[in-house]
């Protein structure tokens, strides 16, 4: 195989480490290309094992990245968000590893150490051993799983497992969504928990609340009054929509699980996504940065 093609075969697999340790497809992509020119120069041949040694590259690359990122995120207007894609980078991993792209996950991975990030990434999602990861971050075999060990338990404590499966999951995500379009206030409420929240990421770009929304009540008079159209308008004009676009609305598969797509003239403007625990909607996440919905797929508008 040429230079070329090795890399390729590996394309996929980079793709979704960079995604999962980035949380922005976009940067993922960046790394991913720098990746390629330090591939491309290393002589053909000189590497026994070019899978591990790209994603050596690619997992520091990103940890790099990320560690900036955090103190550009500082800045952000409002909360920030992972970025939501239709696709994994990769549909044949779609049943193995959809669980560890799920939005709802890629939020609490976003409360992470960049290294615990890495290696809870490296081992959950792609089960890399202990000791080869420990080369790919430069630390000993003991303090890699030390970092593997506080990122499981940090992720645990902030996202139970409580399985609901995905066609109930669907189902709940439908009722919600048609709730928030009837203005149905009690039927919002009735799907949250009691501790439910609501964050929300416009960038500073789109009206959307600015700090997290905590409580049913304050989360579905939220969700209920960006129905009324005075309402709908400004959040279009907000994102640079046309204020007269027929707005459809869908339920579709984003990051391995069901979420809510709102679209004008088939553009997608505003994303929900739901983290179901048991039979309740726990928490609630709001999209509406344009700069981050542009990697979502909706049905043909025609």
């Amino acid at each position: 195989m040429t230079t070329t093609e090795v890399f390729e075969s590996h394309r996929p697999l980079l793709n979704g480490v960079a995604y999962r340790v980035l949380g922005s497809a976009a940067d993922a992509e960046d790394v991913v290309q720098e990746a390629w020119l330090r591939w491309s120069g290393v002589p053909v041949g000189t590497v026994d094992n070019p899978r591990a040694y790209l994603v050596t590259v690619v997992s520091r690359l990103a940890i790099d990245r990320l560690r900036k990122a955090s103190t550009q995120r500082e800045s952000y207007v409002g909360e920030w968000l992972p970025e939501p894609v239709s696709d994994l980078p990769d549909a044949a991993e779609r049943a193995e590893l959809a669980d560890s792209v799920e939005f709802a996950l890629m939020v609490v991975l976003e409360t992470l150490s960049p290294l615990e990030r890495a290696v809870f990434v490296l081992h959950e999602a792609f089960q890399l051993p202990y000791a080869e990861i420990a080369e790919v971050i430069g630390r000993s075999e003991e303090a890699t799983r030390q970092l593997a060990r506080r990122a499981r338990d940090h992720v645990r404590e902030r996202r139970p497992r409580f399985e609901v499966d995905r066609p109930k999951r669907r189902r709940m995500t439908e009722r919600f969504l048609r709730a928030c379009l009837e203005g149905d206030l009690d039927g919002i409420t009735g799907m949250l928990a009691e501790d439910a929240t609501m964050v929300s990421d416009g960038g500073g770009k789109a009206r959307a609340p600015l700090r997290v929304l905590h409580g049913p009540r304050k989360v579905g008079r939220f969700l209920t009054s960006v129905t009324e159209k005075r309402n709908v308008t400004r959040f279009l004009r907000s994102v640079g929509a046309d204020t007269m676009a027929e707005l459809s609305m869908e339920v579709t598969e984003v990051n391995g699980g069901p979420a809510a797509v709102v679209s004008a003239r088939g553009v997608p403007v505003l994303l929900l996504a739901l983290d179901v625990f048991e039979d309740r909607v726990r928490h609630v996440y709001l999209m509406a940065n344009p700069d981050k919905m542009s990697r979502l797929r909706t049905a043909d508008p025609s």
